[in-house]
């Protein structure tokens, strides 16, 4: 599988790239106001979501330098935004169904520009998947930790595999020659429609139980 020329991550896949950062900065933000932050703490926490997951990549694939250090948009884009929903969260009926649905947005399309990245870079198929399973679900993670609150990606929530599934379908059409803006289309619809179905359904994976014994070390000895 060649990887892609410098020039095939523009187009589609940098506009999926900014809107991915915008709409993580607004699930940042709406944990913000459901927190009461200061606008202060809305930009904080809109931004680290924003661009957290995308730095990672870089800084793993040794990217030079950070993607929003050499675009300045990327930095800007969540600034203005997180801002923004200082004023426009009230708008939101359920803050926390607008969290869901923004973060599995954001979700969808960080799992097609971080493989799509990662490709761009020579990263084999499997490091490309990792890499869009790490920029989708990185930033979320950043952002639960800095809110005090259980990484959503730990819950029994189905939403790595929808990452898996989005990566992993564009690198594989990518090694079927299939069309860039075809292979990033395909790989956003089907993660976000994993992802969307899940918490329409309420679909989950199977979570361990702890049985009636818990086993935290050996019986103890009767004598």
């Amino acid at each position: 599988m060649p990887p892609l020329s410098p020039l095939d991550i523009t187009g589609i896949v940098t506009v999926l790239d900014v809107l991915g950062v915008c709409v993580f900065a607004i699930s940042g933000a709406l944990v913000a106001a459901r927190k009461e932050m200061d606008p202060i703490g809305f930009i904080a926490l809109g931004t680290a979501t924003g661009i957290g997951g995308g730095t990672l990549r870089d800084l793993v694939l040794g990217a030079q330098p950070v993607f929003w250090v050499s675009d300045s948009l990327y930095l800007i884009a969540p600034v203005v935004v997180s801002l923004a929903m200082f004023w426009l969260a009230r708008l939101f009926h359920s803050r926390y169904a607008g969290l869901v649905w923004a973060d599995a947005l954001g979700m969808a399309l960080f799992s097609v520009t971080g493989a799509s990245k990662a490709l761009t870079l020579g990263a084999p198929p499997s490091v490309a998947i990792a890499m869009g399973i790490m920029t989708a679900a990185f930033g979320g993670i950043i952002r639960d930790v800095l809110a005090g609150e259980s990484p959503l990606v730990l819950h029994k929530e189905i939403y790595v595999t929808a990452a898996f599934a989005g990566a992993g379908t564009l690198v594989v059409l990518h090694g079927l020659g299939v069309g860039q803006e075809v292979r990033a289309l395909a790989a956003f619809a089907l993660a976000f429609t994993v992802r969307a179905l899940a918490i329409a359904r309420g679909w989950s994976l199977p979570h361990y139980r702890r049985p009636d014994r818990p086993l935290d070390g050996p019986p103890r000895r009767r004598d």
